[in-house]
Order: C-alpha cells, then structure tokens, then sequence
C-alpha cells in the first residue's frame, strides 16, 4: 500500500488524493489495523509532499533572487530591474499587486516608483507621508508590517486620499518591507491582494531579500551614474584644458609674430593683416574718435561702440551678433578699437592684437607729442617773438614754409587741456603745419587761405574729440604775405640790382614771421567775439562776422564788408541806374515809415513800397531782422564815406 502514496508523491497529486487508499481499502473491507497503517502511511506521505513543496518553493525563490543578482551583475537600466524585481515579488509571493514607492527628501514623504498588476491610475500616482498608511508607517519604522485585511486594521493611520487610492485599487490584504541602505531607508517594497489573506514569515523573508536586491540596485545604479558624471566630467576637463592649451598656443604664435612685425618696424595694417590670417574674417581697426585707421566691417551702430566701451570696463573681448569688439583704454580715455566680424574667433589673439595696437598707438603718439614740443616752441616764437633769428630754419626743417599763406587758429575751450593739445599736435603733423598750447588756449597755424572754412571744421572735430564745444577764430596771413612777397619783389629788384638778393629774402621771413602775430591776435579776437555772441562751439574768421569783423580784425576791410552786406543793392542801382540805395538810406532815416520815406524824396509813397520790395528780394529774407539792419545802416553810412567799389551810374529814377 505504501506504494500507492509513493506514486502519488512523485506525480504531485493533490493533498486529496492521498485519501483515495484509505478509502479503497475501507471498500474492500481492510481490518482495523490495516486502516490504522494506511492513515499512518498518508501522514508520513503528506510530510514528504509538504517537505517537497517547500523545497520547490525555496529552490524557485532562489532562482529568482540569483536572477536578480544576475541583473544587477548587468546593470544597464535601473528601471528594467526595478520592474524585473518587483514582477518577481509579484509571482513569488503570488499576489495581486506589487509596488515600490521611494523616499522624496525635499517633499519628506515617498512616492510611487514601480507598479506591477495596477489598474487604477490614482494609486500609480499616490504619494504616502512618513508614518500615514502601511507604506509610510514602513518608511517611518523601518520594520516590516503586514495586514490580511488593511481596512479592518486599526495600526494603520488612515487618510482620506489614501484609503481612496487603496478602495479604488480594490486592495485588501498588504505586505510592506523597507528598502534600506546602511541604516537609511530610501523606499518600501509592497505586496497586496484583492482580498483577504494572511502573509506568512517565509513570505516577508523572501519580500525582504528582493527589496535588499532592489536597494543594492538603486544605490548602484546612483554610483554608477556619479561614476559616469565624474567620467564625463573628466573627460570635459581633459578637452577643454586642450582647446585651452591650443588656443594658448595659437595665441602665443600670433603674439610672436605680431611683435616681431613691430619689431621689424610693421604698423597697424601688418598687425590687422596677421589676425585675418589667423582668425579669418575681416577685421577694422579704430581710434579714439571710432574713426577707421586700417579695415573695414561695414556700417557701425551705436550699440558697437557701447560694446566698445564695456570691452574697456571689462578688459576683455565683448561679443555683439557676428562681431567680436576689443577696446582698449589708456587713463580712462579709449585708445584703440578693434572689430572683428567672424562667426567663431580665438578672442584671447584678438584680446593681444588690441594691446599690440595700443602700444604702436601710444608710440606714434609719444614721438607725436615729442615732434608736438618742438613745433610749439617754435609757433611759441612765432608769435611771442616775431623777430628771433633762425626761425624760418628751424620752420623749413620741420617743413613748414613761412612764405607760403597760413591760416592762424585759436580754439577756446573748456575740454581736456591734454586731450586737446594731443589733437592739435597729430592735426599739424598731418597737415604740415604747427600747434602749441597757450594756457586755456590751442593755437594752430596750417597752411591755406580758407580762414573760414579751417576755422569751422576745427570746431566740429575737435568738438567731438573733447565732448565738449570748442570755439575756434581764425586768422589768415594770405593778404599781409601776399604785400609782404610783393614789398619784397620790388626789394629784391632793388636788391638784385645792388647785388643783395640774399638780403631781400631774408627780409620776406620776416614779414612772413610779423603776419603769423598779427594773425594770431585777429584770430583770438575772433573766438572771443564768438563766444560773446552766445556761439560757442562755433568757428569763423573776422570777414564772417559781420560789422563786428571790422571791430576784431587787423586788415578791417571796409569795403568788402560793405560788399558783402549792400553789394547786391549797389550793384543793381548801378547796372540799372536805379536809386534803391538812396531809398534805403532814407527808409532807415525815417525809423522805417513809407509814407516820410516818400515824403523826405519826393516820390510817391507806392514807389516807395515797390523799391523795396526790391530790395528784400535783392537782399533776401530777414532783412529787417534787427541785427541784419543793424549791419545794413552800418554799411550804408560806410558806403556814403567811400568805402566801396562799386562804382554808381547816374540815371533815371526808376524802380
């Protein structure tokens, strides 16, 4: 008979099975004894089979827990294994549900990591605080807990949002173990059925195994992610000290070669020309004024030079769109900018190329200023002391010819004393002539003939130079040379006859040497009449001021002021024998009534009235603007004392 149980062990029968012997033998009528035996014998069997099942059980637990350790040997997806590991918590223990929430530190609670076997959305997103429900009382503890009938016990701290996560998912029955590192719990691995069953210790053994897999899995897979960081990390810094140290380099070989273009004697352009070399692009490279010295980027709005100057703030290359700009400053004041239009440029090498600029800047300008000194002694003596000797040697070195016509400049300002004599000195440099500085005052004398016109454009540029107005008179040498060359002809016909040619030069220098003087002291006159007239920041010469040019200026050329204020009038009686000047003349004398106009000549008062509508369009509008009369009575009273050249036909009285 016990063979019969043997064969129901080795095909697994069922627990029922076993009483199919005992039940047969009892049909066959068996004694007592024999029954007793084969109850016996079923009790040992079922042993066997309990033993078996058991062990089967074990053996499956074990395969799952080497397969876990197989996955975290090959951990390459820490969400893989964590599913893996709580699938298999799921089929070991042969539930419903399985979860795992993991432990939050900024939000102090834990949250749901891992489902398996979930149907309700609300619960895969449930979030559990420390020591609310089984899972947070876990976390709390640290200590397994389990529950057959969760709703029914009262251990637990029931929530609102909790249980309806929980009925939702329809959860009866919970199993909780912690996931812990070292003393620290990081999550909870769970366990739940859908109705009501009892967790046995070997079931809470075996669901603590997987969570100490699961927190071995997480913890590696956070050091092998700091592992990888630290890698990459690494390996970032090993290229960026690389590029660095290439981009040193690079920069090192076109500091070279840009100082040994100085060295050579190169400028600004050889300069520019090894950063395009370099760094490709196109490359401008500009002065104190944002004027260009070498290159050109194309049209420059204001918010490149407000790059410039944070460049200088900075001491480093700003970016702006497609253009790198360098700037370098020298006392506060900028000295050089460079604007390099490239997509991608190495900006230490352009950072090195503005400083090499700015030293061949402030060079030029120390040889400037030392050129500077020796042109303003001698523009000094010009004025100070006409009659020294040896000045036109000392102007012919520096090659300035005092018997060619020069225009003497005086600017007043309220600038930069420095700033201003720097600007003056590199503005004769160009033009071939001299500057010097005379306290508050610039003087320049430059060649040419246009008093006027040099006058003006000094103002606008050093204007804008200084940022602040600068009033410039100006003073010509043209009309006292030209007498001079030609006292001087005659002289030197009288000399070349005696035989002292060399005499009669000598005394052209010094004519030429008394103008300078003279036309400095016109020219002063002139700023300070600017100046008085509430026109600072302007520039002119005496023959542009009016009657008060008669009043500053050494020549007082009556006649051309005459001309330029009543010219038009004269000239159309004269060609017409008209008396429109007459008509004038008596208009201003009656206080600018028609009607005593006609009365003091004769005429009819609508005569009166359509001369001078012709003269308002001979002399244009504004006419009886007050300081325009002003200067017409004055050159009408001239022009009855004979100062003009207009010469006046005597005719008809017409219109």
């Amino acid at each position: 008979m016990s063979t019969r149980f043997l064969e129901l062990l080795a095909r697994e029968a069922s627990a029922v099975e076993f009483e199919g012997p005992i039940i047969q033998a009892r049909a066959a009528g068996a004694d007592p004894a024999t029954i007793e035996a084969l109850e016996q014998a079923k009790v040992e069997a079922l042993k066997v089979r309990a033993l078996l099942k058991r062990r089967a059980r074990r053996e499956a637990e074990l395969s799952a827990l080497y397969d876990t350790a197989g996955d975290l040997a090959a951990l390459r997806d820490l969400d893989a294994v964590l599913e893996a590991i709580v699938h298999r918590a799921r089929q070991l223990l042969a539930t419903d549900v399985a979860y795992m929430t993991l432990h939050d530190p900024e939000r102090g609670d834990t949250y749901m990591r891992v489902t398996d076997g979930s149907i309700s959305a609300k619960f895969r997103a449930l979030r559990l605080g420390m020591g609310a429900g089984l899972g947070g009382l876990v976390a709390q503890t640290a200590t397994p807990y389990s529950t057959a009938d969760y709703f029914a016990d009262a251990r637990f701290r029931h929530k609102d949002d909790i249980d309806e996560a929980v009925t939702e998912e329809g959860l009866v029955a919970i199993l909780g173990v912690p996931l812990r590192l070292g003393q620290r719990v990081i999550g909870v691995l769970m366990a739940a059925n859908r109705s009501a069953r009892p967790f046995h210790q070997e079931e809470v053994s075996l669901l603590a195994s997987l969570a100490a897999h699961a927190a071995v899995a997480i913890d590696n897979a956070r050091l092998l992610q700091e592992t990888r960081n630290a890698l990459e990390e690494l390996s970032q810094a090993h290229r960026t000290a690389r590029a660095h140290g290439e981009a040193v380099e690079r920069a090192a070989m076109a500091h070279d070669r840009m100082t040994s273009l100085v060295l050579r004697g190169g400028g600004i352009e050889d300069v520019a020309a090894v950063v395009t070399d370099v760094l490709g692009g196109s490359l401008a490279v500009l002065d104190d004024l944002g004027r260009a010295i070498s290159g050109d980027v194309g049209e420059l709005d204001a918010g490149v030079f407000e790059a410039a100057q944070a460049s200088r703030a900075l001491g480093r290359t700003v970016r702006r769109g497609d253009l790198l700009i360098a700037s370098v400053d020298v006392g506060g004041e900028p000295l050089c900018t460079l604007i390099l239009r490239s997509d991608d440029a190495d900006e230490r090498i352009l950072e090195r190329a503005a400083l090499v600029c700015a030293l061949l800047l402030l060079f030029r300008r120390s040889v400037a200023e030392a050129e500077g000194r020796v042109r303003g002694e001698l523009l000094d003596d010009l004025i100070a002391r006409p009659g020294s000797p040896g000045l036109a040697d000392r102007a012919r070195r520096l090659g300035v010819d005092l018997g060619a016509p020069h225009v003497v400049v005086v600017v007043k300002h309220e600038g930069q004393r420095e700033r201003a004599a720097f600007w003056a000195s590199s503005e004769a440099t160009m033009r071939h002539g001299l500057a010097a500085g005379r306290g508050d005052e610039v003087v320049l004398l430059l060649p040419g003939e246009d008093a006027g016109g040099v006058a003006r454009r000094v103002a606008a540029e050093l204007s804008a130079s200084l940022h602040s107005p600068a009033t410039v008179g100006a003073g010509t040498t043209a009309q006292s040379g030209t007498a001079a060359q030609s006292g001087t002809a005659t002289q030197s016909g009288m000399a070349a006859q005696s035989g002292t040619a060399a005499q009669s030069a000598t005394t052209a220098h010094q004519a030429a040497r008394q103008d300078v003087a003279a036309a400095y002291q016109e020219a002063r006159r002139c700023a300070e009449a600017l100046i008085a007239l509430g026109r600072a920041g302007d520039g002119a010469s005496a023959a542009e001021l009016g009657f008060v040019g008669l009043l500053v200026g050494d020549g007082r050329d009556v006649p051309g002021f005459v001309g330029k204020v009543l010219g038009a009038v004269t000239e159309y009686d004269a060609r017409r024998g008209t008396a429109l000047t007459d008509t004038l003349a008596a208009y201003f004398g009656t206080g600018g009534s028609p009607s005593r106009t006609a009365e003091a000549l004769h005429i009819h008062v609508n005569t009166v009235t359509q001369r001078l509508d012709r003269i308002g369009r001979l002399l244009g509008d504004g006419w009886l603007e007050p300081e325009r009369a002003l200067e017409l009575q004055l050159a009408l009273r001239l022009h009855r004392l004979g100062h003009t050249s207009t010469r006046k036909t005597v005719g008809p009285d017409a219109i």
